[in-house]
């Protein structure tokens, strides 16, 4: 059995909100945890419905710590540095 590999993002923008969308599509890969300065309702719109990418194509949920993307918890900080 394989190792999955566990990624967190430091900055959620165009980029961070790209590769978690491509992630989803690697079971191998857990997206753990995202860092950025915006409030974690923004950044989860953000993601769900992106200008150039379109809707997400599945469930985008908020929880204590961070937000859900297809059931699996993704942690959220707010560390400048």
């Amino acid at each position: 059995m394989k190792e999955k590999i566990n990624i967190a993002i430091n900055g959620f923008g165009r980029i961070g909100r790209t590769l978690a969308r491509v992630i989803q599509s690697y079971p191998e890969i857990n997206l753990v945890a995202v860092n950025d300065l915006a409030d974690k309702e923004t950044l989860a719109h953000l993601l769900k419905y992106d200008s150039v990418h379109g809707r997400f194509n599945g469930d985008i949920e908020l929880v204590a710590n961070g937000i859900a993307i297809n059931g699996k918890s993704v942690s959220f900080f707010q560390e400048k540095s």
